[in-house]
């Protein structure tokens, strides 16, 4: 079957928020709309509402004497994001643990699924096998917010989980954290189906907030104060696919970050 080509203002805000994502656009780079229309083949309106959009979402700035420019972020920012995504995810946790349906398992445990598949990729590129298990961890996240049916929760967690950011962290993971964090989804989502909110809550605080550590970590390890700097070159682009993706063990079933 074939694919609906997408609108262009839906095509300008889809390639210029997976470029802010991946780091082609670095925080405090100018986003210059010719530029980018040329880069993409596009008109410059579509690009301009596609800025629009992602300054309501936070990923873009717009300065005065500048126009618009991708959001930088300081340590304190970091910090301050993840504390409260910890919180607020502990809590969708918790509740997912008392509202979870058949259905919305299903799709928690088809990323769990995926997220183990992106773990053994050995056959693409380091920034592919990102994107697929940024993608599976993506949905785990999201059907555990689903499973606490909570609207106003789901929208604060929106605006506090910072999609770069993550990115980032999944570029600095080693195999070892990499398997951690599947390892911490089988555990929430076990909890989860499990009926117990306490334990899936306190699981949910510590992943998200381990998460935290691994870039925290890398910058204190490159003696680096500039969170810009996550926006390099990574473990994943140093290493050969084999020294990330391995063989996951029998402990590892197939589940989320």
């Amino acid at each position: 079957m074939a694919t609906t080509p997408q609108a262009p203002g839906q095509a300008a805000y889809s390639q210029i928020r997976q470029a802010i994502v991946e780091g082609r656009y670095k925080p405090g780079q100018r986003l210059i709309e010719q530029r980018i229309a040329e880069q993409f083949s596009l008109s410059r309106t579509p690009v301009r509402e596609a800025l629009r959009r992602l300054e309501a979402e936070g990923l873009v700035l717009s300065e005065p004497n500048r126009g618009a420019i991708v959001r930088t972020l300081s340590m304190e920012d970091v910090s301050d994001l993840y504390g409260l995504r910890a919180r607020l995810e502990a809590y969708a946790a918790e509740l997912a643990a008392e509202r979870i349906d058949p259905a919305t398992q299903k799709i928690l445990d088809a990323g769990i699924e995926d997220f183990a598949l992106a773990l053994t990729l050995t056959s693409v590129d380091a920034v592919e096998r990102v994107r697929a298990v940024d993608t599976a961890n993506s949905q785990i996240h999201r059907a555990i917010m689903a499973a606490a049916k909570h609207e106003r929760l789901s929208r604060l967690l929106e605006r506090t989980t910072d999609v770069p950011l993550v990115f980032q962290a999944f570029r600095q993971y080693d195999r070892a954290q990499t398997e951690r964090s599947h390892l911490f989804h089988q555990l929430i989502r076990d909890a989860i189906v499990a009926g117990d909110g306490p334990r899936a809550s306190a699981l949910m605080h510590e992943h998200v907030l381990q998460g935290r550590d691994v870039l925290l970590a890398h910058l204190a390890a490159t003696s680096s104060d500039e969170v810009d700097e996550l926006f390099g070159v990574s473990a994943w682009e140093t290493a050969g696919p084999g020294e990330l993706a391995g063989n996951l063990s029998a402990e590892y079933p197939a589940e989320p970050v």
